[in-house]
C-alpha cells in the first residue's frame, strides 16, 4: 500500500518557503528541497542538512521529523538532498559503496555540493552547518562527518551506521544484521555526534549505535554521564553523554527502550516515525546549536 502524499500544512508551517533546487557537478546531480523560515533575512542563519531513508522523499521526511517546525521557531534553514531510484531502487543512500565513502567523489561531494550551494545562495552562518539522517541517510550522515569535518559542526544519526561499517551489499546486510565495525583511518577531527537508536530495532542493529560513538569520540579522558527519562505515555530512554574536560559535551547517545526503526518522537504524517519515543528533531537541533565550527 502506498501512503498518500503528506498535507503541505504537515511539511512546513504558513508564512515559510520549501523551495525545490538541483545541484549539478561532474560526479552527477541530485535535487533537494530547502525550507526558508520566515525570519530568514535577519543575519547569517544556521543550516541543517537532513538525509531521508531508504523509500522516503524530502517531503515525506520533512512531514515525519517536523524539522521544518523546529527550525522556524529557532530560525534555521534547512535542505532535504533527495536520493533517486535511479541511484538506488529503493531511494537509499548508497553508504555501503567504498565509491560513496570518500571525500570529493560520489555522493558527498553531491551533499557536499548541496550543502555549498546553499552556503553561497542564501545567508548562511558558515561556521554552524550540520548534518543528520535516518536509516541509510544516517549512515551517510556518519560518512559526512568522517569525510567532511571542515564542513559540518556536527552530525546527527538516527537508526543509521558508522562510516566504514559496509563496503558493499553482502557487508552491509551483516552490519545492519548485527552491528559493523567501523574504520576513521585518516586520524582527521572528531564532528560532534548525537545519536538515536531504538533498542527493538530489527532493521538496523542497535549495537550500531554504540559504533558510530566510539568512532566519533577518540579523545581520553571524556566524563560520561548517564540519565534516564520516561516520555509520559510513551517510551522509556536512557542517555548517555561524553564532555571533554571544558564540560563541552562531544557525543550524545539516546538508547529508546521498546522502539523500532523509525524516527523518536516524529509524526505519522510521515513514514518511519514512532510518536511515543523522546522527540529526536528537538533533541538534534538544541545540540546542534550549542556546536559550531572553531575559528
Amino acid at each position: 500500500m502506498t501512503r498518500a502524499p503528506p498535507a503541505a500544512t504537515d511539511i512546513a508551517p504558513e508564512g515559510t518557503r520549501f523551495i525545490a533546487g538541483t545541484f549539478r557537478s561532474t560526479n552527477g546531480s541530485r535535487n533537494y528541497k530547502l525550507f526558508v523560515p520566515s525570519r530568514s533575512q535577519e543575519k547569517p542563519l544556521p543550516l541543517v542538512v537532513m538525509l531521508h531513508g531508504c523509500t522516503q522523499s524530502p517531503d515525506d521526511f520533512a512531514a515525519g521529523t517536523r524539522m521544518n517546525f523546529l527550525a522556524e521557531e529557532r530560525n534555521c534553514f534547512v535542505v532535504y538532498p533527495e536520493q533517486p531510484s535511479g541511484a538506488n531502487q529503493a531511494k537509499c543512500w548508497n553508504w555501503f559503496r567504498t565509491g560513496d565513502q570518500q571525500r570529493d567523489g560520489g555522493e558527498p561531494s553531491l551533499i557536499a555540493g548541496i550543502t555549498r550551494q546553499v552556503m553561497r545562495d542564501y545567508p548562511i552562518d558558515q561556521k554552524r552547518v550540520y548534518v543528520a539522517g535516518l536509516s541509510a541517510g544516517g549512515a551517510a550522515a556518519a560518512i559526512m562527518a568522517a569525510t567532511y569535518a571542515d564542513l559540518y559542526a556536527a552530525v546527527g544519526i538516527h537508526s543509521g551506521l558508522a562510516c566504514g561499517a559496509a563496503s558493499d551489499l553482502p557487508s552491509a546486510f551483516v552490519a545492519m544484521r548485527q552491528g559493523g565495525g567501523s574504520k576513521n583511518a585518516d586520524g582527521g577531527p572528531q564532528v560532534p555526534t548525537i545519536v538515536f537508536h531504538g533498542d527493538r530495532d530489527a532493521t538496523v542493529h542497535p549495537n550500531n549505535g554504540d559504533r558510530i560513538v566510539e568512532q566519533s569520540v577518540k579523545a581520553a579522558g571524556l566524563k560520561v554521564k548517564v540519565s534516564g527519562g520516561r516520555v509520559p505515555h510513551g517510551h522509556a530512554y536512557t542517555r548517555t553523554n561524553l564532555a571533554d574536560a571544558d564540560g563541552r559535551v562531544v557525543s550524545e547517545h539516546w538508547n529508546v527502550h521498546g522502539a523500532g526503526h523509525a524516527w523518536s518522537g516524529g509524526s505519522p504524517a510521515g513514514s518511519y516515525t514512532d510518536p511515543r519515543g523522546p522527540d529526536a528533531t528537538r533533541e538534534m537541533l538544541r545540540f546542534f546549536l550549542e556546536h559550531s565550527l572553531p575559528d
